[in-house]
């Protein structure tokens, strides 16, 4: 009896250390490391909504972040927007790369968390209106989650200025992004 009643606490034991260690590792504060653990290349799929008082603008688009490891970053992108509501202003057009068409002179800065949520600001800036003329730099405000273990990134835009506006536009967009390279272990 006192050998069968040591197996089972034995058994019991050791199912209650197989399967509550890897949960735990990683939610005790899996992003202690802060800032360091958002690190490299991250490609995004992006989509939502921009509301005007004219109507809703669609986006589509892709991104392409490089997260220093520091709290800064940059960023190019390729964003749609459809359809552009009667009366609405043409949008500002920022600087892009002659080869891929995509914006650049994006850049920001971000903080990340123990729980791994977190927070990042893009500043896009060289914007002109449709005369040419240089505009106010844009300002995006975006929480986010990282989950994979920081190989992943999930946000919410949740303050958008576009450039050349005078303030911030209701917004509903969110993206997903996922670190590029070979997986670590």
């Amino acid at each position: 009896m006192r050998t069968w009643i040591s197996r089972t606490v034995l058994v019991v034991t050791f199912a209650a250390l197989s399967f509550s260690s890897p949960a735990r590792a990683w939610s005790n504060e899996p992003c202690s490391a802060g800032n360091s653990i958002l690190q490299g290349d991250y490609a995004f799929t992006v989509s939502g909504q921009v509301f005007l008082p004219s109507g809703t603008i669609e986006r589509q688009g892709i991104a392409l972040t490089h997260f220093e490891g520091n709290g800064k970053f940059t960023q190019v992108d390729f964003v749609l927007a459809s359809p552009l509501p009667a009366g609405a202003p043409p949008p500002a057009k920022g600087p892009t790369d002659s080869v891929s068409g995509f914006n650049t002179d994006e850049s920001g800065t971000y903080t990340v968390n123990p729980d791994c949520t977190g927070e990042f600001t893009i500043n896009q800036e060289g914007y002109v209106n449709a005369a040419g003329a240089p505009v106010s730099n844009g300002v995006i405000k975006v929480k986010f989650i990282l989950s994979d273990h920081g190989r992943a990134i999930h946000t919410m835009v949740y303050s958008l200025q576009p450039p050349g506006a005078p303030g911030p536009v209701p917004v509903l967009i969110h993206s997903d992004g996922h670190k590029l390279g070979k997986v670590e272990d």
